[in-house]
């Protein structure tokens, strides 16, 4: 996602060369990519050889959007989804701070957006270059 909003100014992007650029086979992108499309946070486009581009504007896409569609629920237990599989969850602290700790990591991954993740890259990129000139 963060390589396609730093390349779709240019256009929509080839998914072989986000591939390339971020060092992982175009099937595996593929795979990621169809999830993404269905969940409308990428969309592709038609021509002689298909394109992908930002389903939505990148200070409308949350990371914690990204993070639930490739990764799932924000669960870190599986008691905290599904306290039937534990009998003891009623009557658990422990579950109740593995609860704690969800909320707070979908929170903090909602409060960035991929507009937000693009210009930090950005940024690192700048300095990054900035240090081959010193």
């Amino acid at each position: 996602m963060l390589d396609v909003a730093l390349h779709c100014a240019e256009g929509p992007v080839h998914l072989k060369d986000v591939a390339g650029r971020q060092g992982i086979s175009k099937k595996y992108l593929e795979h990621l990519t169809s999830r993404l499309r269905a969940a409308g946070l990428l969309r592709s486009v038609r021509g002689t050889r298909a394109r992908t581009t930002l389903g939505r504007s990148p200070s409308q896409i949350r990371v914690s959007e990204i993070f639930e569609v490739l990764e799932g629920p924000f669960a870190l237990l599986e008691c905290v989804d599904s306290p039937e599989r534990c009998p003891r969850s009623c009557n658990c602290a422990t579950r109740d701070i593995w609860m704690q700790m969800g909320q707070l990591h979908k929170a903090f991954l909602a409060s960035i957006t991929l507009e937000e993740l693009c210009r930090r890259q950005s940024a690192k990129e700048q300095a990054g270059w900035a240090m081959y000139y010193i």
